[in-house]
């Protein structure tokens, strides 16, 4: 999903239709959808068809001129491939919850990145990305973007001195960066990097899948453009959902932390990533800009690759799976999961340990996930 920031006096974005509390999903996550979409259905009807009548030529005319019952914010719905209502519902509340300008939902994350550097960055122009942004990503950004004449740099996340010499070379088209990063939960200080980027002409694109808008609003902190990878579901499904986002998001926030503190005293952990704890380098940015710092950690045990299985094999609750932010709670080791034939070169580079476990929280009981939890660690 790609999100552009409103553009407004001094570049803050404007204030938007819906009214939102920090960490709130905005009255336009739940409601007021526009009549004329929905058939004045309080649940978003599901729209299934391709091609759109018009009652005469006259209505076909005002529809062309931009005019009528028909007008919508882009071609409107005549052909399928030009837009949906249902699609139009969903990317109008992702709008109002990020506080953006448009939305374009595609059918992948990867979909929307991948969009967004190729409708952004021509031929001679240079992405800066940092070193650990999405691993699919830095891969096409890396090995697929100099095939097209785009000229690519690496600078770590929390380099400002790296970014800034970059900058002052010139001609740098878009700042790339994940906050959260994935599995190392770090954090941008998206404010300071804007400021950086803008004053030398460069946009800034923050993909915000671990933190979601629920807890981070990018654009509000002067990012121009914000990415989100959902999942396979259709948009009516994600619309759904959307009404009990907050609910869920602030319920694995809860999890996260506790569990997060939890592991940071027990001798089998040695270290814990997580940014709402005090101990974390990135504490003082996410509270800074986050309003929570979402439901996945990741920690490493005290042992090797052998021990850290028997710790993941031993759990009941969680599924050994990839992915987060769903109700089930997931768990895996990134160095035999996403990082799977990856050479050791890259895994170090990447900080990714044999020992290391990435936990992403559902929505049951801590009371239980914690036993759960305290009785695999014995395992080790």
């Amino acid at each position: 999903m790609t999100l552009r920031r409103r553009s407004g006096a001094g570049g803050t974005p404007p204030t938007t239709r819906s009214s939102s509390t920090p960490g709130s999903g905005g009255a336009r996550a739940i409601g007021g959808v526009a009549a004329e979409v929905t058939d004045y259905s309080i649940a978003t009807p599901i729209v299934t068809g391709t091609a759109r009548w018009f009652r005469d030529s006259a209505d076909l005319v005002a529809f062309r001129e931009g005019g009528g019952r028909r007008r919508r914010r882009r071609h409107s719905f005549e052909y399928a491939r030009y837009g949906n209502p249902t699609v139009e519902v969903l990317e109008d509340k992702i709008s109002a919850m990020e506080k953006a300008e448009a939305t374009i939902v595609t059918s992948s994350g990867m979909n929307a990145i991948v969009a967004t550097l190729l409708a952004v960055v021509p031929p001679g122009g240079h992405v800066v990305a940092t070193t650990d942004c999405y691993s699919e990503a830095r891969a096409f950004i890396r090995d697929r973007l100099s095939k097209m004449g785009i000229r690519t740099t690496f600078v770590d996340l929390d380099d400002m001195e790296a970014l800034q010499s970059v900058l002052d070379q010139g001609n740098v088209t878009m700042f790339y960066a994940d906050s959260l990063t994935n599995p190392h939960l770090k954090c941008v200080d998206v404010r300071r990097v804007a400021e950086l980027c803008h004053q030398r002409g460069a946009l800034v694109c923050i993909d915000s899948t671990l933190a979601s808008p629920i807890n981070q609003k990018p654009l509000t902190l002067g990012a121009d453009v914000v990415l989100h990878s959902h999942h396979q579901n259709a948009a009516y499904m994600i619309i759904r959902g959307l009404k009990t986002m907050a609910l869920r998001v602030e319920a694995q926030n809860r999890t996260a932390l506790r569990v997060a503190r939890l592991l940071e005293r027990h001798p089998k952990v040695e270290r814990v990533n997580y940014p709402w704890l005090e101990s974390s380098p990135w504490h003082g940015v996410a509270r800074k800009q986050m309003t929570g710092a979402g439901g996945v950690i990741s920690f490493e045990v005290a042992s090797d690759m052998r021990g850290a299985m028997r710790f993941v094999d031993a759990l009941e609750l969680p599924f050994i799976a990839t992915s987060l932010g769903g109700c089930e709670s997931l768990v895996q080791q990134p160095a035999i999961m996403s990082y799977w034939g990856k050479s050791e070169a890259e895994k170090t580079e990447n900080g990714i340990k044999d020992n290391l476990v990435r936990f992403s929280f559902g929505i049951e009981k801590f009371e239980d996930l914690k036993d759960d939890i305290l009785q695999a660690l014995e395992k080790i």
